[in-house]
């Protein structure tokens, strides 16, 4: 089964926010043992509001299920002396602090691979870890600015927009993950193991596949064109008399199915929209012609009508109207998990298909230090010596979160 593929791989994620989170709650949710190392106070991602759910982050619910706490000080000689311990025993090491964080506390990939050749070492960051901007700081919204993506997006002469959800970070994680995986496979053929270094730079140009590949063979920076598709048409958005409609009909048949659906048969044949080049070049031509008709019905008629044509479109939903709809009940996506302090949580679940009955229940996302004294004693540290390190200080077992801040 896919979500026991990765069962007996043991993580130890030491990232925050989101990027690195969602590269470690893939691997959980394929069934690595995922241990989050995070400080006594827990990590900023618990900090990232509104919303709250009974003072709980929902960017922190949302991206750390399946996995462990284990908070501890790695700023203490103590604290770093244990993970060095825990790392003889882990597979994969998670991280997505600037370039060099991690080797002040002698946990980068050189100071570890010495004793730990098989080891799959991820680092996630902004720039990547060499070049001149690898100290250069970044969250999702400046990767966006920088990567070109927000100077795609809006009508044309808008002003700059940002993809609201973190894509960047999102992508940028999903790859980490399938980098893990290419390396893990590596290993238990008998290679070595191996520095992952992933830019959310370059993840999110990756994202953008086509367009730069489209600007380097045209040396033409892309039009804004909004809903629109900048390599076909009609593949937009159209208001009706009650919302609005994406429209896919650039196939050549399909074109000619959708001039004869909307009862405008001369479209097809005129010059200007005869091919898909055509239309791409008279596109403000053709969004006039066609969005004078498709007002004059509602989103539900047109659906209806189109449907029997075989024309692909669908209405442009909200996200309420979204986990309303057949298609997201019959997904298998929906799913929910019970934690403590905000009780139950719905959220998105397993991305790879549905997943198997027979499986265990995803379980919330820990508590900060929840599971600390388990996590050291299954890594064989002994019961005294956690005893002294919670004397010490170094490692909590639970944490009084410091109130809310929005961000």
């Amino acid at each position: 089964m896919i979500r026991d593929s990765l069962r007996g791989v043991r993580v130890l994620d030491f990232s925050h926010v989101l990027a690195g989170p969602v590269c470690s709650m893939m691997l959980a949710d394929l069934g690595a043992d995922v241990v989050k190392i995070e400080p006594p106070f827990g990590e900023l991602g618990r900090k990232i509001g509104p919303p709250w759910i009974n003072g709980e982050s929902v960017a922190n619910l949302s991206v750390n299920r399946n996995k462990r706490s284990l908070a501890i000080d790695l700023k203490a000689e103590a604290g770093q002396r244990t993970i060095r311990e825990m790392v003889r025993q882990a597979d994969v090491i998670v991280e997505n602090f600037r370039p060099g964080v991690m080797a002040t506390w002698g946990l980068d990939y050189a100071s570890l691979e010495a004793t730990h050749g098989k080891l799959v070492y991820c680092s996630i960051s902004a720039f990547g870890q060499t070049g001149a901007a690898r100290s250069r700081p970044a969250v999702d919204g400046i990767i966006q600015a920088a990567s070109g993506l927000m100077s795609t997006l809006g009508e044309p002469g808008s002003a700059p927009l940002k993809v609201p959800v973190p894509v960047a970070d999102m992508v940028g994680g999903y790859m980490a993950s399938i980098a893990v995986l290419a390396a893990l496979h590596e290993v238990h053929g008998g290679g070595a193991g191996q520095h992952l270094d992933i830019s959310l730079f370059t993840a999110a140009i990756a994202l953008q596949q086509v367009g730069f590949t489209s600007f380097l063979a045209s040396d033409t920076n892309p039009e804004k064109v909004g809903s629109a598709a900048p390599y076909a048409s009609p593949n937009e958005a159209f208001q009706t008399r009650d919302g609005w409609l994406m429209i896919a009909a650039y196939h050549p048949q399909r074109w000619v199915s959708l001039c004869e659906a909307v009862d405008l048969p001369h479209l097809a044949s005129d010059p200007r929209f005869v091919t898909n080049t055509d239309r791409v070049r008279n596109r403000a031509a053709l969004r006039r012609a066609l969005g004078e008709c498709f007002a004059t019905r509602t989103t539900s008629e047109w659906l209806d009508l189109l449907a029997t044509r075989d024309i692909l479109c669908a209405p442009v939903s909200t996200y309420s109207e979204v986990v309303d709809s057949r298609e997201y009940r019959e997904s298998g996506i929906d799913s929910s998990v019970d934690h403590p302090i905000a009780g139950t949580v719905r959220l998105p679940g397993f991305v790879f298909g549905k997943s198997d009955d027979t499986c265990a229940a995803d379980i919330a996302a820990p508590l900060v230090g929840q599971h600390s004294i388990e996590v050291l004693a299954e890594y064989g540290v002994t019961h005294e010596e956690i005893t002294r390190l919670i004397s010490l200080g170094v490692i909590q077992t639970t944490a009084a979160q410091d109130a809310p801040v929005s961000l």
